[in-house]
């Protein structure tokens, strides 16, 4: 699914949320996102790059290593598993399970609480900033600048800049 030909990878999306209005979504990854997504790129083509029952197996394995009663004392990795669980981890992330990562991921890391939204209108912001309303709208997939303009803050600075100038 993602191109990796040139110093830019393309990834095209062949479902998302306007896809059935005839839309395309292109994802485009710089050196930096390549670096994060390359081990990933080891996976079998229809695997998703980042799935929720590996985060739930290496969140298992953390807790079983940091786990102070001995083995013989308690129960031991698996032991108190369902033998038919009503759910399990999937191999794709839902958007709620989504949220909550991200979510988990900001508690730990001690920041604010963060929403994948505010991920996204932080990335508009700084996108529109340095390259102006166009490059935040084709970096975000909209179809037309106003609905850009919700996501990505104006420059204040631009502004302040006017106000100095012309008094």
């Amino acid at each position: 699914m993602i191109d990796r030909d040139g110093e830019v990878w393309t990834a095209r999306l062949g479902e998302h949320k306007t896809a059935h209005h005839g839309h395309e979504r292109n994802l485009f990854f710089g050196p930096k996102a390549q670096a994060i997504v390359a081990p990933y790129l080891l996976r079998s083509a229809n695997d998703c790059l980042f799935r929720l029952c590996d985060t739930v197996k290496k969140r298992r394995a953390i807790a079983s290593e940091a786990r102070t009663t001995p083995m013989s004392c308690g129960n031991r990795p698996g032991s108190n598993r369902k033998s038919s669980p009503m759910r399990t981890a999937g191999t794709e992330y839902e958007p709620a399970a989504y949220a909550r990562a991200i979510t988990r991921a900001a508690e730990r890391a001690g920041v604010d609480h963060w929403t994948p939204n505010q991920l996204r209108h932080t990335r508009a912001t700084e996108v529109r900033k340095l390259f102006g309303l166009e490059a935040a709208q084709v970096v975000l997939g909209h179809a037309g600048a106003f609905i850009t303009q919700v996501y990505a803050e104006r420059n204040a600075t631009k502004a302040k800049e006017v106000a100095l100038k012309t008094g």
